[in-house]
């Protein structure tokens, strides 16, 4: 706004100063006429007739080029001439004529295509873009924006999009033939191999290190006149033939038992995928845990989980996002710097887009320039030219002045000869 004021102050003191300069050339031939004329009464001289004659016809040509001036601009003296004042006046007929020329003779296929021929964007994308500083910017606002959007996203409306659509999504899943699947899978491959032998040796652990406890057992499960010996004796046996035996079926992958459970997996998958009582079964479950307000929780707290993780990838500087996004960025300057094709391609939809696009709203431009004039206010519009062209117009007052001195002088010196 400073700099504005500042450039306003400058051309209206400009301004000022050449009307005064073309005001002082009237008032240097007033002051000779006047002078001519004095002294022509008391003195007459052949040289003075000429004198006067130039000063009074410059006077003359100073007055008529100012009241045309003037008259552009304002009412001369504040006199409601017709035909003056016009720019005011013709306020909107200024604007529609102005657009009209600038979309006639700045906006046609003609003018505007040399230049977009000469655009070479790829070339200035690839200077930029070799900038580290630039690639910086390009990140810093990527995270800035991705931010504010997700800063405006309406959680609720977010949450019940993704209770919505999971909530379709399970009610078309058969959750007994995923399991069964699932199952299938673990057994196809020997999953459930692992999972076993997993079991067996945390059971074998579980029963030796827990054998008092089978002692206890033993006392209490057998008659009063057993010796207490005994008892122990019969539950070691027990512990460490239990512990042996589970041991065998942890090391030998061709079990009896482990072929036995395995094949119980299958016949459970079996039963999942085609018994009726399997999917009733899980369709309750499905009820109870998937229930609308259940649902609505589950979506809620897995959206403010993706949330808080993508808020917290895109500010801190140092996460895998800003670093994909650096190696893309790069990786694209590189190919744009070696890769002609790349380059003639981006700057072949550019050029065809710009061109399109200019032509196509070349019209808009008109409009906007017509009315961007037309709803100034006129004496905002009148003052604003002025500024622009009057100092220069001052010029058409100081010539008007000495021309019209010249054609006075002359035309007097033609009607002396006669």
């Amino acid at each position: 706004m400073m700099k504005t004021n500042d450039t306003y102050h400058k051309k209206a003191k400009q301004l000022k100063k050449h009307k005064t300069l073309a005001t002082s050339f009237f008032v240097i031939m007033l002051v000779l006429y006047i002078t001519m004329e004095v002294t022509i009464r008391n003195h007459t001289a052949i040289w003075m007739g000429y004198v006067k004659a130039f000063a009074e016809a410059a006077m003359v040509g100073a007055l008529a080029d100012w009241f045309a001036v003037t008259a552009l601009f304002h009412h001369p003296m504040g006199l409601r001439i017709p035909h003056t004042n016009l720019i005011e006046k013709k306020k909107q007929d200024i604007g529609d004529n102005l657009g009209a020329f600038v979309v006639d003779n700045f906006l046609n296929p003609e003018t505007i295509r040399p230049y977009i021929e000469q655009m070479d964007i790829s070339v200035t994308l690839t200077k930029w873009l070799d900038k580290e500083s630039n690639k910086q910017i390009i990140i810093e606002e990527t995270s800035i924006i991705l931010n504010k959007i997700l800063e405006d996203l309406n959680d609720e409306e977010i949450a019940r999009f993704i209770a919505k659509k999971g909530n379709e999504l399970i009610q078309k899943v058969a959750l007994n033939k995923v399991f069964a699947s699932i199952l299938q899978y673990l057994l196809e491959r020997k999953e459930h191999e692992k999972i076993l032998s997993f079991l067996l040796e945390k059971i074998k652990y579980y029963i030796v290190e827990n054998e008092d406890t089978v002692k206890q057992r033993v006392k209490k499960e057998s008659g009063f006149f057993v010796p207490g010996f005994v008892d122990n004796m019969l539950a070691n046996r027990i512990t460490v033939g239990i512990a042996n035996f589970l041991h065998e079926i942890e090391e030998d992958k061709n079990h009896r038992i482990r072929q036995e459970i395995t094949e119980h997996l299958y016949k459970f998958s079996t039963q999942l995928k085609e018994e009726n009582k399997w999917n009733e079964d899980f369709e309750k479950i499905k009820s109870g845990l998937l229930s609308p307000e259940n649902l609505n929780q589950y979506a809620n707290d897995i959206w403010q989980n993706i949330k808080a993780t993508i808020l917290k990838e895109i500010t801190n500087k140092d996460a895998a996002f800003f670093n994909y996004l650096h190696k893309t960025i790069s990786g694209f300057a590189l190919n744009l710097k070696t890769d002609q094709g790349l380059r003639d391609k981006i700057n072949k939809q550019v050029k065809y887009n710009a061109f399109r696009l200019i032509l196509k709203n070349k019209a808009t431009v008109g409009n906007i320039i017509s009315n961007t004039v037309g709803n100034w206010k006129g004496r905002e519009l009148s003052e604003k030219l002025e500024l622009e062209v009057g100092k220069d117009l001052q010029y058409i007052r100081i010539n008007g002045t000495l021309v019209g001195g010249l054609v006075g002088l002359l035309i007097y010196s033609i009607t002396q000869l006669l």
